[in-house]
């Protein structure tokens, strides 16, 4: 296997098409370009199928709604190219990225009512997931309340998962005065959220606790999966509404989304979670881990490491 190739051996899909990726290119008047204008799935690759693809494309399908964006595709249509670009770069572990754009509509913030979309899909290369597998991230993040907040629900629809990343990235930038690896942003009440690419759980020895969707929160697929996997175990779970100190207080943080799975957070504003500073994964993170990565073995590599 080639690993998905680098530079001109990547191919891309764009609007229907296989294109080397220094030629997948989209017009400076597309909407997603100039505004924004445009939903987005980042999704994980097992074994050569998309973990958790009907929840993926539930959710951009509430994302384009919630823009007003009918572009017309069928699920199944938009799932053929995630596969085509799979199997076009010889791809069966990756990282990919799903874009629906309102298209090409020059010279107006008014969107107009015909929509001719803009679909593009990247893929690139990932270690292989489930039972023994290597994580994708770097090892426990350090995490950091951040000044940006997240918009009220009202402001900015949190569900809908779009190109305007602009909140996210004010989030991250001021994590270069400190070195973290990821913002704890807080609502506009002050109680947490979420992270600038994550969402939060914690666990204080009553229950795995994680922010309530009532807040503006996206709702991740990763983190669906882990309040199942958590439940079938047995492990009480909370949603709701919580001040920062309960966080820097817990006795274990961690983070997910689709290519980190299951991260565990070593520090919160500096304040070891662990106590000793090593940001060794606490026993209830490992456990949700583990249980993790053995329903991504049952499903996507048919259970042979088990």
């Amino acid at each position: 296997m080639r690993e998905g190739g680098e530079g001109s051996d990547r191919l891309y899909h764009v609007d229907g098409d296989l294109v080397p990726a220094p030629e997948a290119t989209v017009s400076v008047e597309d909407r997603g370009f100039a505004y924004g204008d445009a939903a987005f799935e980042t999704m994980r690759a097992y074994g050569g199928a998309v973990f958790r693809w009907d929840a993926h494309a539930d959710r951009l399908r509430d994302t384009c709604e919630t823009l007003g964006i009918d572009h017309g595709l069928a699920d199944a249509d938009l799932k053929r190219r995630v596969d085509e670009t799979l199997a076009a770069n010889d791809l069966a572990d990756a990282y990919v990225k799903l874009s629906v754009t309102r298209g090409v509509q020059p010279g107006t913030l008014d969107p107009k009512p015909a929509v001719d979309p803009t679909v593009v899909v990247i893929a690139k290369p990932l270690a292989r997931g489930g039972v023994g597998s290597d994580p994708a991230h770097d090892g426990p993040a350090a995490l950091q309340t951040t000044k940006t907040r997240k918009p009220a629900d009202r402001a900015i629809p949190a569900a809908a998962k779009t190109h305007n990343y602009l909140n996210g990235i004010l989030a991250r930038l001021e994590l270069r005065v400190t070195g973290a690896d990821e913002a704890m942003l807080l609502d506009p009440d002050g109680n947490v959220a979420e992270g600038a690419t994550a969402n939060l759980f914690f666990a204080d020895g009553t229950a795995l606790k994680t922010p309530s969707l009532d807040g503006p929160i996206l709702p991740g697929v990763t983190r669906a999966t882990v309040i199942e996997v958590a439940e079938e175990e047995g492990i009480p779970v909370e949603e709701g509404t919580y001040a920062p100190d309960a966080v820097r207080e817990a006795d274990e943080v961690f983070l997910t989304n689709s290519t980190w799975e299951v991260r565990p957070v070593a520090t919160v504003d500096g304040i070891a979670v662990d106590g000793d500073g090593e940001g060794v994964a606490g026993p209830l993170t490992t456990l949700i881990s583990r249980l993790f990565d053995r329903r991504i073995e049952e499903a996507h590599y048919d259970g042979e490491r088990l």
